[in-house]
């Protein structure tokens, strides 16, 4: 069970789990080993100009973190984007150069490109959002392991928006060995950053 969030409280999502090692990651990494690698999802969104993104290609050599989540999420996402900014500001700018962060919103119909930009703005303005339908997003987070669940209005008006919270960790070869569970200190994301761009996991 992964953890995930809601416009109220930390919630758990019901969705399959990530598939993990039972052995520790090779190179000193202190991230989460995976089983089999994973390959970066093979789909096209919306960024937050509008545009079309092809999400493959753009991860072409460089090493990409992937997280969905939803602007409006009180507690597991906006931490997220902060710890990894954060990190990035603690890595070489030979490195930093070499990383891209990618959020897909789990929310597409509060999500608007406009809504998105202005969020991720708040973090780093070099992050890239994304949007598109629901099916494409949700095939997209099936491919790598992430679950998803529909936005749910509640009684009082809020939503509850359960997603698996877990950030990927795709090298420039574009496959995912390491993913990094919420609550991952930054200490960690910064440590593992350049051992990533080496080939270390």
């Amino acid at each position: 069970m992964l953890p995930g969030c809601s416009s109220s409280t930390a919630t758990t999502s019901s969705g399959p789990p990530v598939v993990t090692d039972t052995q520790s990651p090779q190179g000193g990494m202190r991230g989460t080993a995976l089983g089999p690698p994973i390959a970066m999802p093979d789909t096209r969104l919306t960024d937050t100009t509008g545009q079309p993104y092809d999400v493959r290609a753009h991860a072409a050599g460089r090493l990409t973190l992937l997280f969905f989540g939803y602007t409006h999420c009180p507690d597991v996402c906006p931490t997220t984007m902060a710890d990894l900014a954060t990190a990035l500001t603690q890595v070489s700018p030979a490195v930093r150069k070499q990383i891209s962060v990618m959020f897909v919103t789990s929310d597409p119909a509060r999500d608007t490109p406009s809504v998105i930009h202005h969020w991720l703005d708040m973090f780093d303005s070099t992050f890239v959002g994304l949007t598109g339908d629901v099916k494409t997003i949700d095939a997209a987070a099936h491919s790598v392991g992430v679950p998803l669940e529909p936005p749910r209005r509640q009684a009082d008006g809020s939503y509850t928006v359960d997603h698996g919270a877990q950030v990927l960790a795709f090298a420039p070869n574009r496959e995912a060995r390491i993913v990094y569970l919420a609550g991952t200190p930054v200490a960690d994301y910064a440590h593992d950053l350049p051992l990533l761009l080496r080939g270390n996991a």
